[in-house]
């Protein structure tokens, strides 16, 4: 499927192991719990978390493992974060290049950027709302999202 805004499309990526010969992983799903809420205590993001696992305890993925993702383990222990993950990246790039744009007042490529940042923004907080994960009265305020990023 083509990208939103480039229309550009991709081939790269990692490919997942297969489901039935996952009988080297050493770590019991109870065990792959406690490290997700102990890597969530420490304040990683839930994709963060799913590369820490991947990359140093050698989990490939906490469902096949499990039978729940990440962000499931998380909300049963109540430690879910408030906003999705990806629009608290959206909002992160947003305050960096409005920040980039107060020094280059002239820099019309980024103010494009800026644009394309803020619809998306606005288009995952409708879908959010819509969807229960933001509360109906959540609005977009570039003061609220300094507290929410930092």
């Amino acid at each position: 499927m083509a990208r939103m805004y480039s229309r550009a499309r991709g081939k790269a990526g990692s490919k997942k192991p297969s489901k039935s010969s996952l009988s080297w992983i050493r770590y019991k799903p109870k065990e792959i719990e406690l490290l997700v809420v102990k890597l969530a205590k420490q304040g990683e993001s839930c994709a963060k978390i799913g590369l820490i696992l991947r990359d140093t305890y050698g989990i490939p993925s906490t469902k096949v493992v499990c039978g729940k993702s990440i962000l499931q383990i998380l909300k049963e222990k109540n430690i879910a974060p408030e906003i999705p993950e990806d629009l608290l990246a959206l909002m992160r790039k947003y305050l960096q290049v409005k920040k980039h744009l107060e020094e280059n007042k002239h820099d019309y490529t980024a103010k494009r950027g800026l644009q394309i940042t803020e619809s998306k923004i606005f288009k995952l907080i409708k879908y959010y709302k819509s969807a229960g994960k933001l509360p109906a009265d959540w609005n977009f305020d570039v003061n609220k999202i300094k507290v929410y990023t930092q």
